[in-house]
């Protein structure tokens, strides 16, 4: 299966992405876009799935660093 998703930043304070994924984005998993790492808050199918495809909306959050910098 093919995921694609669309990865949309709470807060605005970065931008979003829309990638291929070969694994389905799962709540509180870790995602790369860029250089920042983000946790996925919330996920939502936007069409059923059709053949080996499907559309999906992540919300995803940045993941401060431990030092806070």
């Amino acid at each position: 299966m093919i995921y694609k998703v669309s990865y949309v930043v709470i807060g605005g304070e970065y931008p979003g992405s829309i990638r291929n994924e070969t694994e389905r984005p799962q709540v509180g998993s870790i995602v790369q876009i860029g250089r920042v790492k983000f946790e996925v808050m919330e996920v939502q199918e936007i069409i059923p799935p059709r053949d080996d495809f499907q559309f999906l909306h992540a919300t995803v959050r940045p993941i401060k660093p431990a030092n806070g910098h």
